[in-house]
């Protein structure tokens, strides 16, 4: 009788435990940009270095979209330039 207790106490903190998991699987959190994002915009407010860091990192962060488009750009100018024959 006391192992059959016991099978069913182990069997139920593992369902809680599944069913937990397959919940928290379905349920996307936030994409951590986002968190960063916004953790990184209150950070350039505190002043300090700490703001000259964020200001920073925000700054780096723009450049490497900017570049980014730029290729894109770039990437579609050869494909122009080679379908043209040049």
């Amino acid at each position: 009788m006391r192992t059959i207790r016991n099978l069913l106490r182990v069997t139920g903190a593992a369902g809680i435990f599944a069913a937990g998991y397959f919940c928290g699987a379905l349920v996307q959190p936030a994409p951590a940009d986002a968190q960063v994002g916004d953790l990184m915009k209150k950070a350039e407010g505190a002043g300090g270095t700490l703001g000259t860091a964020a200001k920073l990192g925000t700054t780096i962060t723009d450049m490497q979209k900017n570049v980014d488009g730029l290729n894109q750009n770039i990437k579609v100018l050869n494909e122009i330039k080679t379908a043209l024959g040049g």
